[in-house]
């Protein structure tokens, strides 16, 4: 009796032994392709259903995890893929149904994708490990480290994705943006042209490629790059602003103007760093052409948003008198013919000397004069004196002063004055200290305006 309780125990320990291996062998992996098939077929939320019983039944069941996370991806819920991605990293197992490979790379570009750099990274140093002959794999863990600011290892592992595949564009890209950043301009340049040659519809490779050539002064491939750089919307506004500041390099002034008009149009967050810098370029461009109010209106919508923006507050501190000070705003703003006849106005009568001859400049006129009152001193030598009238927002510096201390010579005088709308560096004033050259800054300028009439002079004639 004995023997036949044993035997019945043992023959039902092998029928269920015999059972869990069918069940583990053989009806799971049917149900594991089952869901793997209706992936495929789309039908997304069944393989979800049944990914989820079969998991119930066996919590470990690593191929089952595996299929639940690529039926979360094939119906967009990546946070959920990873969740159960993370179970099948934790149960390591891997076989038929969970090639490791794959599934490294897939866990991978999740945690890319979650900012999960540490996590990430760990992946591709162990698919490098796997398959050292892959170049994506060390062109990810580059720009992963690069994201981390370990230049040296993004360094590194760049250059061994390009030398296993010269034609990865984007681990020529990846270089070229790490060297631009270094301040490796030259380097930069060729892996960016590489990268673009390669693969043209680029339009990072194109602006960073613009700013390279912008800062070699190289204007015109510049503006070409950052035309194409163009296509990408997020970096639009960027691109136009500097194709504005390409052409204001060339002194392009009327051609800046448009693509600086064009970048706030463009633009959707008036506060941001890129529609500020388009309209402090643009009032830069309309200070310079004597549109100021123009100019001031740029400056008082950045000042809106941002009052300590560079020199914002001081610019419109140094224009305030434009809007309450008629004299001062026909001098500043009036076309050349006018202009000259305002500073003979301001010579003949603020400083009581007799006009001789104009000549017109950039910015300003020279005007030789002499002192008046000729029937009083009739005997006496008239010495002329050259009188250098300025307009520009710039401070006038001291290689302004010595311009002007070699044209005296040339013209043999020997006492000369420069009269400015702006001021002077302290350079200018301390070598004009000790020279024969007077100094008259906006406030004396504006006396000077106070006590003439400007108007008969200028408009009469």
């Amino acid at each position: 009796m004995t023997i036949v309780v044993i035997g019945i125990i043992i023959f039902g320990t092998g029928i269920g032994f015999l059972s869990y291996f069918l069940f583990k062998s053989i009806f799971i992996p049917k149900r594991i392709e089952s869901i793997h098939n209706l992936i495929k077929q789309g039908k997304v939320q069944t393989a979800i259903r049944a990914a989820r019983s079969l998991i119930n039944q066996d919590p470990r069941n690593a191929d089952a995890h595996y299929m639940l996370g690529k039926a979360y991806l094939a119906d967009n819920k990546s946070e959920l893929a990873l969740m159960e991605f993370k179970a099948v990293n934790q149960i390591g197992v891997f076989g038929p149904h969970i090639p490791e490979n794959e599934f490294r790379q897939q866990i991978a570009q999740l945690f890319v994708k979650f900012n999960q750099i540490e996590e990430a990274l760990k992946e591709y140093i162990l698919l490098i490990k796997m398959e050292a002959y892959q170049a994506d794999h060390y062109y990810w863990a580059g720009k992963l480290f690069a994201e981390r600011n370990r230049s040296d290892m993004a360094m590194n592992y760049l250059r061994k994705a390009v030398e296993l595949d010269p034609r990865h564009s984007k681990a020529h890209y990846e270089l070229g943006l790490l060297l631009y950043r270094e301040k490796r301009p030259v380097e930069a340049k060729a892996e960016l042209e590489a990268a673009l040659k390669l693969q043209g519809d680029n339009p990072q490779a194109y602006y960073i490629l613009g700013k390279l050539q912008k800062e070699a002064h190289d204007y015109v491939a510049a503006l070409l790059s950052f035309e194409k750089a163009q296509r990408d919307t997020d970096l639009k506004v960027k691109a136009l602003v500097e194709r504005g500041g390409c052409y204001m390099s060339m002194n392009a002034i009327d051609k800046a103007i448009p693509e600086l008009e064009r970048a706030i149009k463009a633009a959707t967050d008036e506060s941001s760093q890129e529609t500020l810098y388009a309209r402090y370029f643009l009032a830069m461009c309309y200070e310079k052409n004597r549109e100021l109010d123009r100019a001031i209106e740029q400056w008082e919508k950045i000042y809106t948003k941002k009052p300590n923006f560079r020199d914002v507050a001081e610019k419109l501190s140094q224009y305030q008198e434009f809007r309450t000070d008629d004299k001062m705003k026909d001098y500043l703003t009036s076309g050349q013919n006018e202009f000259m006849e305002i500073c003979k106005a301001l010579v003949s009568q603020g400083m009581s000397l007799q006009v001789r001859d104009v000549t017109e400049f950039q910015h300003g006129c020279d005007i030789i004069a002499v002192e008046g009152d000729a029937a009083k001193w009739r005997n006496v030598r008239k010495l002329p004196r050259l009188i250098r009238f300025y307009r520009k927002p710039e401070l006038i510096d001291d290689n302004a002063v010595r311009i002007l201390m070699e044209q005296m010579k040339k013209l043999n005088m020997t006492r000369a004055v420069i009269v400015t709308s702006s001021g002077f560096t302290r350079s200018a004033q301390e070598f004009a200290d000790s020279r024969p050259v007077e100094l008259f800054n906006k406030d004396q300028l504006q006396d000077l305006l106070n006590k003439t009439d400007i108007y008969g002079n200028a408009k009469g004639s």
